[in-house]
């Protein structure tokens, strides 16, 4: 015979996506929330950034060319965005050995100890963070004000989280009204003047992020709408039952991690759910989590525990939520 067909497994159609073209239009949709970052925090941002990302590129070259005695594949971007979104996960006046450190468990222990990427169980810069906060607990908790520290680094002027805020005066016995001033304006948490990570601050420009995911097709909306329908919905319950004790629910979705976290690394492909579905269910788990550890919780914050916690379940929800098969019978009455 002339012509061999070739027989091979699916998939037979294959687009023109690339890891790296993906990773590219993440470190882009990143860049309206650094940009924040940079006008508020400055130089302490600019820092911990560079110091974030190089570390993990050097850790992900190292360790696959001496330990794994692989070809190194930092050029696919992977290391560069788990960088950017650990630092965008840690206050801008963070001691640069600790931001080293982090970037040791991110690449070397979440990442690289498993295979690298595509079968890492967790999120890596998530992982690094919660290590960071359990090992150095104050200096993850020392937010720098924003415009007030742009010139500082070490030294920047400190303040406490709106969630810190809310927390702490609920424990001291205050109602919300009482609070007053204490805590920022819905739309000063808009634009990000609160303290906070570096990067989570801003919602507008995690939002423009949002969009151009959305825009480019890396990502689907079901993960970060269920995430946010979910906490609506339950602090809402909760502020219409006692609004004296309980913010309501545009308070919880401006501060914290629910942005960054619900746009950037619960949507993360290789450790979220593979169908829609499965996307709802992971986002109203990750919300709901969210939600307790923040109302009931010993942290004034619960989004990267959520997402940790989430993450376990991914493999069970990909094995037992799945869409029918091509050609699958269906059952019918009759």
């Amino acid at each position: 015979m002339d012509k061999q067909v070739i027989v091979s497994p699916s998939p037979h159609v294959h687009s023109g996506e690339s890891t790296s073209r993906l990773m590219f239009n993440v470190v882009l949709a990143l860049m309206p929330a650094f940009a924040v970052s940079l006008y508020y925090f400055g130089v302490g941002a600019l820092i911990v950034t560079l110091l974030a990302v190089g570390s993990c590129v050097i850790f992900e070259y190292l360790i696959q060319k001496f330990l794994m005695k692989g070809n190194p594949t930092i050029t696919d971007g992977s290391a560069i965005v788990t960088g950017l979104l650990l630092a965008f996960n840690v206050p801008s006046n963070l001691p640069w050995h600790i931001v080293v450190i982090g970037s040791l468990v991110a690449i070397g222990v979440a990442k690289m100890s498993f295979g690298g990427l595509g079968s890492n169980p967790f999120n890596p810069a998530l992982v690094g963070r919660v290590f960071m906060l359990i090992s150095f607990p104050v200096q993850m908790t020392s937010w720098p004000l924003p415009v007030a520290s742009r010139l500082q680094y070490l030294d920047a002027v400190t303040g406490p989280t709106p969630l810190a805020i809310l927390k702490e005066g609920l424990k001291n016995g205050e109602t919300i009204s009482q609070m007053g001033d204490k805590i920022p304006s819905h739309m000063q948490m808009f634009m990000g003047l609160m303290g906070g990570s570096l990067g989570e601050i801003a919602a507008f420009a995690l939002l423009i992020g949002f969009a151009w995911l959305l825009f480019t097709k890396v990502i689907t909306w079901h993960i970060p709408v269920s995430i946010f329908t979910t906490i609506a919905v339950f602090t809402g319950i909760l502020w219409m039952i006692n609004p004296e004790t309980n913010a309501d629910p545009i308070f919880h979705l401006l501060t914290g991690g629910v942005m960054i976290g619900a746009i950037f690394m619960a949507t993360d492909y290789v450790t979220s759910p593979m169908n829609p579905v499965g996307m709802w269910i992971f986002g109203i788990g990750i919300g709901l989590l969210t939600v307790i550890i923040r109302v009931w919780g010993a942290y004034p914050e619960g989004v990267s525990f959520a997402i940790l916690i989430m993450n376990a379940f991914v493999p069970l929800l990909n094995r037992y939520v799945k869409p029918k098969r091509f050609g699958e019978e269906v059952k019918r009455n009759g």
